[in-house]
């Protein structure tokens, strides 16, 4: 991977660019906007950018690239390059995209480090650099040729809408133009980009909540604060049945695996989407391997798919449902109310667990299942915006 010589820069320089790479990639992105405000405005998700959780991602992708490579020099972490590669291929990001990012952030690097950069530690984090780049390139090659896009939209027609929940509506999808809904499996997303009032075309990604025959169908919920939920609001406030939407081909790395082992499913309020859309793909194949699905939400009302999450396990011979409430509306087991708690269920050793939701409830629910004994390797995870778990799962 690195060069001999890069890597003894990188390790004795990593804790001084780990502490300021936080300042490194506000300045990134500060300089990419001035000289690309498209960007901005067309591409990136102007509400991670405002509260600054996509500068944190990056910080953290790139501080644990790095620490991947002095540490397990002859491995290449693929699990945190795959997530990146099918969030980028879902936004459409190219090649050329990666020489404008070194431009501006090698120029961040500089300004924040000053003297410290010489021209032999340019030289080792531009190797780290493009170590990174050209990887995630190949792997969105492949993801290009595979979906048989270069990230382009199809125009969709909502054929339905239905509200789930008083804040949580479904849309279900269908090509404007009478063609095949491409191929996906359980627990992948779309992306959808919409024009809004200011002239943006923002883009977000949603999970397929289920299996429509000839459509594909995202739940969406509302989002308090501008621009943190300017799409979902959107969608809520301007789309319905009969209007189109610019939609993408389905990615996403966290994808229901076939066999049969034991599979654990958890979610937390919208993160039951790709969580339900799995259960509709083992209810409609017959699965008989042993399913348990967990959810936690803040109360029945807001417990988007509660009817239907009931009966796909039931129609599952070897599947069982948890489900806790922090403040139930009405009668409600004690040991259900509060956070979800999975001390007290048999969850076999051997099981693959998928999880989506906050990220302290996934980082919970994640020590629980080790505590149970499942590998690491065998719990995944989705997270809806900016990973800011990479490196640190």
């Amino acid at each position: 991977m690195l060069s001999e010589k890069s890597a003894q820069t990188v390790r004795a320089t990593l804790p001084v660019v780990g502490a300021a790479i936080g300042e490194i990639t506000g300045s990134f992105y500060d300089r990419l906007f001035a000289a690309h405000p498209e960007l901005l405005r067309d591409l990136f998700n102007r509400g991670n950018q405002a509260d600054g959780s996509q500068r944190q991602a990056l910080a953290g992708s790139i501080a644990a690239f790095a620490t991947a490579l002095i540490e397990h020099p002859d491995q290449r972490p693929d699990a945190m390059l795959a997530r990146i590669a099918h969030k980028h291929a879902s936004l459409g990001i190219a090649p050329d995209q990666y020489q404008v990012v070194h431009t501006h952030l090698f120029a961040a690097i500089v300004e924040v480090l000053g003297d410290a950069v010489t021209p032999e530690v340019a030289a080792a984090w531009d190797e780290v650099y493009w170590l990174m780049a050209n990887a995630l390139i190949a792997i969105e090659a492949r993801l290009y040729e595979e979906s048989g896009t270069r990230g382009e939209r199809r125009r969709y027609t909502v054929a339905a809408r239905t509200a789930e929940t008083a804040d949580v509506a479904t849309f279900l999808l269908r090509p404007a133009d009478g063609g095949p809904v491409p191929a996906h499996k359980p627990g992948q997303y779309v992306s959808v980009q919409v024009e809004l009032p200011d002239g943006a075309h923002q883009i977000r990604q949603y999970s397929l909540s289920g299996q429509p025959d000839g459509g594909l169908q995202i739940t969406v919920k509302k989002v308090a604060g501008d621009p943190a939920g300017e799409v979902s609001n959107h969608l809520h406030q301007h789309v319905d049945e009969g209007a189109t939407l610019l939609v993408g081909a389905p990615f996403g790395d966290v994808q229901l695996a076939d066999g049969d082992r034991p599979v654990v499913l958890a979610s937390a309020g919208i993160g039951c989407t790709p969580i339900v859309g799995m259960l509709t793909h083992l209810a409609e194949t017959g699965a008989a391997r042993k399913v348990i699905a967990v959810h936690g939400d803040r109360q029945e009302s807001a417990h988007a798919f509660r009817e239907e999450f009931a009966l796909l396990v039931d129609k599952l011979p070897d599947a069982e449902a948890h489900v806790w409430y922090e403040r139930p509306e009405g009668e409600w087991p004690a040991d259900r109310t509060g956070r979800v708690d999975l001390t007290g269920l048999d969850v076999p050793a051997d099981a693959v667990a998928y999880l989506c939701g906050p990220l302290p409830f996934m980082r919970s629910v994640r020590t629980q299942l080790l505590a149970a004994g499942v590998p690491a390797a065998d719990i995944h995870y989705e997270v809806f915006g900016p990973d800011l778990w990479l490196g640190r799962a």
